[in-house]
């Protein structure tokens, strides 16, 4: 009877916990809410009682870790569950509050608009309209520190007479003319704003070398020509372009770089086409093979997680919500998983594939990547953007594949290397860790899952695969000292937090948004020179 109350029990404790189930992500590309604007998400009723505080208790096993730690990818039980959670329990008093200073800053400018040019509204020339925008635009930007996204960039609703949210106008009540004047007001002014999906700094790919950034300096120049020359030959020297790209790659010969760093294409000019071809055949071969079996029995379930998968991935980019770039994903992940069964897919391989897909991307564009429609490209490039984005992604895995076969033992022993490097390099901070009981399997596992993917934005991912790449053992054996780096990089914040809360919050919300290539850079000159002092001699940092 015990161990049928026990079997009941485990199903009850573990029904959230079905592959779909989708909890909060905190990172780079996946930052914290707001805490005042989301501090009444939770709806009103009786809460029970605090817990007596204590420190957590530490997992015996690495089975046992990963069966009470929460998956670190996801982010939340339902998104249309959240957001509509959300809608509905808004701080109303910061909601008000910053309404009625849009209101305000609005009806400012339209008074000094009627002292300008009495004329009326509909009659404003142009440049007067766009002025009115530039200005409309700036204030709103000063208004993002109070407001969230939502409410800043999709907020539609109104405050009736009492102070009552208003979710629509057809729920406003009737107003005297003077009130439907500035109704219309504000509406047209409303309609002549563009519209256009607002991309926070960390989800922008933009660096150095991208339109829209300033021209290139003449150091810049000169690296393109270097990189132009080396691969205008008949045969790439490949060890000339790993030296010339470790310091990064120009965005015009990315991609052409980075299939040959991969092996995915050879050094050999007059080859290259004839190979591209056949891998490209070879791939569609496998879809029309195998992707009809993604509803099979044996397969439904691996299918299923990549369908889930897929959203979560870079929520903040416009480009990967498309319908296209999302089925594109699914076929990819799916062929990869069912020609690697000895791993399959596990969580966190959805996100390696978004660089090689922004990268070849930019093969067949100019503008920025962020908004754009791949809709608008030809079939063939689409196609020719999915084979070569699988093969890559495929060599890439093939290096580091034991990170992801049964209890994940590639992982395992990196996060062990990583913490007896930082127990070297840096003793205070790894002192103070263990001091508050911080295992670094606890924030490290996602650092080697995801390569750093959710710790930085994706722009500095790209530039930290240029060198990752052009490294012999990049992803494998280099990205360790990048990790090292990474954590002795947020010392001064690490030492200033004094209980386990605060550590884990800071170690999985790190401040990285505002990163770019110089940043990048540094970090990887300082791995660079952990690797040189540590890797041929691993007793120099073993106890």
């Amino acid at each position: 009877m015990s161990s049928d109350g026990n079997k009941k029990q485990f199903w009850k404790r573990n029904a959230a916990k079905v592959p779909g189930s989708i909890q909060h992500v905190y990172g780079a590309q996946h930052p914290p809410f707001d805490p005042l604007l989301h501090a009444n998400l939770i709806k009103a009723g009786p809460r029970p009682s605090p817990a007596t505080p204590g420190k957590p208790k530490k997992a015996t096993t690495f089975q046992e870790f990963e069966s009470i730690t929460s998956d670190a990818w996801d982010v939340g039980d339902d998104d249309d569950e959240l957001l509509a959670m959300a809608a509905q329990n808004l701080n109303i008093e910061v909601v008000m509050e910053t309404a009625n200073k849009v209101i305000e800053n609005h009806s400012k400018l339209q008074e000094r608009q009627k002292l300008d040019d009495p004329a009326e509204l509909p009659q404003r020339d142009d440049d007067v309209q766009d002025e009115e925008e530039a200005v409309d635009d700036d204030e709103e930007d000063e208004e993002g520190d109070l407001t969230s996204p939502e409410v800043s960039f999709s907020f539609q609703g109104s405050l009736d007479t009492e102070g009552r949210l208003v979710k629509s106008h057809s729920e406003a009540p009737i107003g005297s003319p003077k009130d439907a004047a500035g109704e219309h007001a504000a509406l047209y002014r409303q309609r002549s704003l563009p519209h256009r999906p607002v991309i926070p700094l960390v989800a922008r790919m933009a660096d150095q070398n991208t339109s829209g950034t300033p021209a290139m300096t003449e150091r810049e120049a000169s690296r393109l020509d270097k990189f132009k020359q080396l691969l205008a030959g008949p045969n790439t020297d490949l060890e000339e372009l790993r030296k010339l790209s470790w310091s990064g790659i120009p965005r015009q010969v990315r991609p052409i770089a980075w299939k040959l760093l991969s092996g995915y294409l050879p050094a050999n000019a007059e080859r290259r086409e004839n190979v591209l071809q056949r891998k490209r055949q070879e791939y569609f071969g496998f879809i029309q093979q195998y992707y009809d079996s993604r509803n099979d029995e044996h397969h439904q379930d691996t299918y299923r997680q990549i369908h889930i998968d897929i959203p979560r991935t870079n929520p903040l980019i416009p480009l990967f919500q498309q319908a296209s770039v999302q089925e594109i994903f699914e076929r990819i992940l799916f062929i990869w998983a069912i020609r690697h069964p000895a791993s399959g897919y596990v969580q966190g391989i959805n996100d390696l594939v978004t660089p090689f897909f922004v990268v070849y991307v930019f093969e067949y564009i100019e503008e920025e990547v962020e908004n754009f429609d791949v809709s608008s490209l030809q079939e063939e490039a689409l196609r020719n953007i999915e084979a070569d984005s699988f093969w890559c992604m495929s060599k890439l895995l093939d290096g580091i594949q034991d990170n992801y076969t049964f209890a994940q033992p590639g992982i395992q022993r990196k996060v062990k290397a990583l913490e007896e490097l930082v127990s070297r390099i840096d003793e205070s901070v790894h002192h103070h860790m263990q001091h508050y009981e911080v295992e670094y399997l606890q924030f490290a596992f996602r650092w080697m899952n995801n390569l750093l993917m959710r710790e930085l934005p994706l722009r500095c991912t790209i530039r930290l695969w240029d060198t990752y790449q052009a490294e012999p053992e990049g992803f494998s054996h280099f990205h360790l000292y990048v990790c090292a780096a990474f954590l002795v990089r947020w010392r001064k914040e690490i030492l200033e937090e004094r209980d386990f809360q605060g550590l884990m919050i800071l170690l999985q919300n790190l401040p990285t948004m505002h990163w770019g290539n110089e940043e990048v850079s540094v970090l990887l000159a300082e791995a660079y020179r952990l690797k040189f002092a540590f890797a041929d001699a691993p007793n120099h940092y073993k106890r």
